[in-house]
């Protein structure tokens, strides 16, 4: 992949030294590139010399059209290129994003997922397939960008600034995921790619270390070059494995028999070792029919369906003093660390040995048909789209305990080891390996809990767009003119029927046929432990019958529908002021937004068979979104850049939906409730962006840029005072007006950001470093806005999700004659990071910073009998870095894991 973009300025700070590298790259190949240009000038080689050819690939022709695309966009942009047909840098979208200036990538299950753009969660940002919105298979907007293949997409641009004719725009940022045009090719292209897979942490439970992904791409022309076709297929089968610790949440101060008063202490930890796998399919289709250079019509279809199933094989110990008997629990050898839990013995604990399984399959379809009319003047797009997204999931767990048929318990005593940067320890005195003496019983935990959720997500739109050309006076300031209007009607529901899992008959150990091979939890001092097939043990032993009609599931099921009319107006700078040429937009974009929400809610005051009721609500309202975009392209390639806008980001799905949990008090008889809120406004903010960039051809660049966003409003979830009028009728309450806890607007607040990026080959410093090259680049974020989380027990406020104050990529390539290899780092520092809990809830954790290495080497045949073929070698996540999550203070930990390193090995094929 490659990876360039523009980039900003700010105040002063310390210099990190990818930062500090970059202001080095900037000023050492200025000087000598400018020196190269000052002797072919005076010496006349550039008139003289004859014309050559030069065809560039692999690693470099990545950079430079990704250059390219920067160079020339009006608008302050970073850009990704593939290599080659099917052949990003990376082998997910999310790794190659994350690497481009001012953009961080959390990791899922090891895997980076969510893209935090300019230190803002991914609520702001809007991702786009060939530049149409699209919707989600989870609860909320943001893309899971592991549902698109790498090996499907052709490019990437993102949009720090927005222009008046870009719909579906975010607040921090637009990510336009682009597929290939097959009419831009020469000729037919075939691509063939093949990876092996191997992780570092071997086999767990039922699931092999190996794994593999295939790709094939064909691109081709007909009938005179009037009809193009490219159609791409990709397959994934990669195994999922990883060894974690995790602590309940929240650390708190609380009396512990044996604890030192005052300590801050948790209510339980686990261990686990997670196995299972993904599996994804994508198709992607382009058909391109150009009978003139008048007309073209052209449509584009994605389809993926991704599966994902995993099984948390773990023992789990509860430290708070419940064990589910009369024996009290108490604690011996306990020392603390800067006032909390760190060593210490849990006596008459009653530890259970737990499998968790979810598994998950997702549908995304996306369709779009584009036609463009080209006539003296002016053109017409016209532009019809289909997005939907299907998501199907189920949640088991079984708990076991060591008993006897009896069902006396078995308590124990467990060592314990807390601290940071590291596994925490948890030994047992008792033997749990042996599946003989652990009971599918009613456990302390019960025997097990379930889930089915169900998301649909079904976005429609259609644009109008016309291209009027400048004259007369204007023309002289004006290239043309934009108008437009696009209409788009999304639909997004959920469902989520829960129940618990109950025993069928008496409790009993697993048979043989439904164990799986023991899991090794020796990485945390626990040993071994059993593994078996969750899902047939429930079938086998237990019932499981799960509803959404119980009074505390009527509230998860809901309906949102977003109906947006956007207009817009822009007019295309292109002017010439002496020796500098401008160029730009200025415009407004008209926003007319109409939501609404459909749920119910459990009124437990009314008859038998009535206490359900419908709640119905939503709210209109319209944005004027003006913006500039400005680009001076001064003398010897340089540039300056500066943009306004203001600019909106809706709320997220869940956040707008109408459902509550109402009750009313039975001792104050007044109303109560917490839910959604479809009487939201969206986050709306002012940005100022200028940046200073320097070209060197399309081979190199470097730039400073800096950005200011003003946030007038943000979404908090707060409890306030509601009018329940329309719930209270028929119930016992003596007012209208309760405590109501949903996302609410509320005043926002200031942030800022630097960006320093380079990119260099090293022959333009010197000729005995051909074929070597550096790219890098340092983000500094910085914001004065705190939020209130009441339930992230993170603390009373807490930083910006998504914004780490600090973040860096550095690539170091050498690629020549075929050879090529790199080494990439990505590097942040701490943010609070957003996951989903059991409860199928968003939850707010801090994350500790990664340093992630990233390893690849491989060479191409550019002739003789294999001319086409490339070997490749990658590793990824070269130092097995850890994903450590802490309750506010960096001494309470409450995960930790470890995923492994990936080896890959693979050829690719193009002719």
């Amino acid at each position: 992949m490659t990876i360039f973009a523009n980039k900003r300025g700010n105040t002063a700070f310390r210099l990190s030294p990818v930062a500090a590298g970059c202001a080095v790259f900037v000023s050492a190949f200025a000087g000598s590139a400018y020196a190269q240009t000052a002797t072919t000038t005076a010496t006349g080689q550039a008139a003289d010399a004859p014309m050559q050819t030069v065809t560039v690939s692999g690693i470099r022709r990545g950079i430079e059209d990704a250059i390219s695309v920067k160079k020339n966009a009006t608008s302050i942009v970073e850009a990704i290129s593939a290599e080659d047909i099917g052949k990003l840098p990376d082998t997910s979208i999310a790794e190659s994003i994350a690497r481009l200036p001012g953009l961080a990538a959390q990791r899922v299950a090891g895997r980076a997922q969510n893209i935090a753009v300019r230190g803002l969660s991914p609520d702001f940002a809007t991702t786009l397939l060939n530049g149409r919105e699209q919707v989600s298979t989870g609860d909320n907007r943001s893309v899971e960008f592991d549902q698109y293949p790498s090996e499907l997409i052709s490019g990437v641009t993102i949009y720090k600034t927005p222009d008046a004719g870009m719909v579906g725009q975010g607040l921090s940022g637009t990510l336009d995921l682009q597929t290939v045009r097959p009419l831009a090719f020469g000729g037919r292209t075939v691509s063939m790619n093949a990876r092996m897979e191997k992780n570092s942490l071997g086999s767990i439970a039922d699931t092999d270390s190996r794994g593999g992904r295939f790709s094939a791409s064909y691109i081709d022309q007909f009938a005179n070059r009037t009809i193009g076709v490219a159609i791409g297929f990709a397959h994934l089968d990669s195994p999922v494995l990883a060894q974690e610790t995790g602590l309940y949440e929240p650390w708190k101060k609380e009396s512990r028999p044996g604890v030192p008063a005052g300590t801050n202490v948790t209510d339980g930890l686990k261990s686990l070792a997670r196995s299972g796998y993904n599996k994804r399919d994508g198709l992607m289709g382009v058909l391109q029919y150009r009978p003139n250079k008048n007309f073209t019509s052209m449509i584009d279809v994605y389809a993926s369906r991704f599966k994902h199933e995993d099984t948390a094989n773990q023992f789990e110990v509860n430290i708070s003093g419940y064990n589910g008997t009369t024996t009290p629990m108490s604690f011996t050898g306990v020392t603390t660390n800067n006032g909390s839990f760190a060593t210490g013995t849990a006596n008459n604990a009653y530890p259970l040995v737990r499998g968790m399984y979810t598994k998950r399959k997702d549908d995304i379809r996306a369709i779009g048909w584009n036609n463009e009319w080209k006539m003296d003047g002016w053109s017409l797009v016209a532009d019809l789209s289909r997005s939907t997204a299907k998501r199907d999931e189920l949640s088991l767990e079984n708990n076991l305990q060591i008993s006897n048929a009896a069902g006396n318990p078995f308590l124990d005593s467990v060592a314990l080891s807390l601290g940071t940067g590291g596994f925490p320890t948890l030994k047992p005195g008792l033997d749990y390996s042996n599946p003989a003496n652990l009971y599918v019983r009613n456990t302390i935990y019960g025997s097990g809990y379930g889930k089915t959720p169900h998301v649909e997500d079904e976005l429609n739109g259609f644009k109008l767009a016309a291209n009027i050309q400048s004259s007369g006076a204007l023309e002289k300031y004006f290239s043309s003119f934009d108008i437009g209007v696009h209409y788009s009607d999304r639909s997004k529901e959920k469902h989520q029927p829960e129940a618990s899992i109950n025993l069928a008959g008496a409790p009993s150990t697993i048979s043989s046929d439904l164990m799986y091979n023991s899991v090794d939890l020796g990485f945390a001092g626990t040993g071994t432990i059993p593994a078996w097939n969750v899902p047939g043990v429930v079938a086998k032993y237990m019932t499981f019958a799960p509803t959404e009609d119980k009074s505390y599931l009527i509230a998860k099921a809901w309906t949102v529908n977003e109906k947006i009319t956007t207009t817009f107006a822009k007019a295309n700078i292109e002017h010439e002021l002496g020796n500098v040429s401008l160029r730009g937009n200025v415009g407004v974009q008209v926003q007319r937004t109409d939501q609404s929400s459909d749920s119910k809610y459990w009124d437990g005051t009314a008859p038998a068979g009535q206490e359900v009721k419908p709640v119905h609500d939503g709210k209109t309202y319209t944005d004027v979104l003006p913006s500039l975009n400005l680009a001076f392209q001064l003398p010897n390639d340089h540039t300056v850049r500066m943009a306004l806008a203001k600019q909106i980001a809706r709320p997220r799905v869940d956040q707008l939906r109408s459902a509550l949990d109402f009750n009313v008090g039975t001792n104050d008889f007044k109303p109560g409730g917490s839910g959604g809120n479809a009487q939201l406004d969206p986050w709306r903010a002012k940005a100022f962006d200028l940046s200073y960039e320097k070209y060197f051809g399309k081979k190199a660049y470097a730039a400073l840029a800096f950005f200011y966003k003003k946030l007038d409003t943000y979404i908090f979830t707060e409890t306030r005072t509601h009018d329940f009028s329309q719930q209270i009728p028929g119930t016992n309450a003596i007012t209208p007006f309760g405590n109501y806890t949903a996302p609410y607007n509320g005043k926002g607040g200031n942030m800022k950001g630097l960006e320093l990026t380079a990119s260099l080959p090293l022959n333009m410093v010197t000729p005995v470093l051909d074929g070597f090259g550096v790219s890098g680049s340092y983000s500094y974020n910085d914001s004065a806005i705190t939020i209130k989380e009441p339930s992230a027990n993170l603390g009373q406020t807490i930083m910006l999700p998504g914004l780490s104050k600090h973040t860096s990529n550095l690539t170091v390539y050498y690629e020549k004659a075929g050879f090529e290899t790199r080494l990439s780092q990505r590097k942040r520092s701490d943010f609070v990071g957003e996951i989903g809990n059991f409860a199928g809830e968003r939850s707010l954790r801090y994350v500790v910073g990664e340093n992630i290495l990233d390893f690849q080497i491989g060479y191409s045949f550019n002739e003789g009998m294999f001319k086409g073929m490339g070997l490749v070698l990658q590793v990824n996540n070269l130092r097995n870095e850890a994903y450590e999550t802490y309750n506010g203070n960096r001494n309470q930990q409450l995960e930790y894991q470890k995923y492994g390193r990936t080896i890959l090995l693979g050829a690719n094929y193009k002719f």
